[in-house]
């Protein structure tokens, strides 16, 4: 749904990414520390750093999409 997605994306910029590099997986890690009691972290890498934050953003969104339409709590923003 278009409103969905549009919501989605206005929420993305309130969340809060941990960007991290990895020796042993030689990726920059993703958490997003708001979603942390709710999905498995790290959420997603990049290797790149521009990557993993585009990375990043497409989860953020991607959980808040799934979130709203199933009519689930969305964690609180840090913002």
């Amino acid at each position: 749904n278009y409103r969905s997605i549009e919501w989605a994306e206005k929420m993305m910029s309130k969340y809060s990414m941990v960007i991290q590099w990895s020796d042993k997986d030689r990726l920059f890690l993703v958490t997003i520390p708001e979603f942390v009691e709710r999905v498995v972290m790290p959420c997603t890498h990049g290797k790149t750093r521009e990557e993993a934050i585009r990375n990043g953003e497409e989860v953020i969104k991607m959980y808040l999409e799934a979130w709203q339409s199933e009519g689930e709590s969305i964690p609180a923003s840090s913002k």
